[in-house]
């Protein structure tokens, strides 16, 4: 799920640090948030835009970042809608229901083990892909040469 590769530079010690907070940023927006599953989101994003313009292994990290949220924003949202309209309708809960939360639940604590892993190795200066996130993050950010 995780790939540690050798970055095209070694990261100074302000990229690196930046390039980890890209993550961090999502897990204090989630203590903040919890109940609603765009702000971690938000929270991602305006780091991206703040840091959009850094050096390449900073973007990078921050656009990973941001498409690992965006993803986490669907899956979260209909978890969150579906819960809604079981309290507020005469809906019950379904096996379907509690299948979906339990599947939104490990991939939530998955992805929150993988961006505390991701912190602490991209704080180091270790370049650190995600399965599929990865992939799609260097087809989107340029390497600006």
């Amino acid at each position: 799920m995780i790939n540690l590769k050798k970055f095209k530079y070694e990261p100074g010690e302000h990229e690196a640090e930046t390039a980890s907070n890209s993550y961090l940023m999502s897990l204090i927006a989630i203590i903040m948030g919890l109940p609603l599953p765009i702000i971690n989101l938000i929270a991602t994003l305006i780091f991206y835009l703040g840091n959009r313009k850094g050096t390449y292994f900073v973007r990078w990290h921050c656009t990973q970042a941001l498409l690992s949220q965006t993803s986490m924003l669907f899956i979260n949202s209909y978890g969150f809608w579906w819960t809604i309209s079981i309290i507020f309708s005469d809906e019950n809960i379904s096996n379907n229901y509690i299948a979906y939360i339990f599947a939104t639940l490990i991939f939530n604590v998955t992805e929150f083990i993988a961006t505390i892993y991701t912190a602490i190795k991209t704080r180091n200066g270790i370049h650190v892909e995600w399965w599929f996130y990865g992939t799609l993050t260097t087809l989107i950010c340029k390497s600006g040469k």
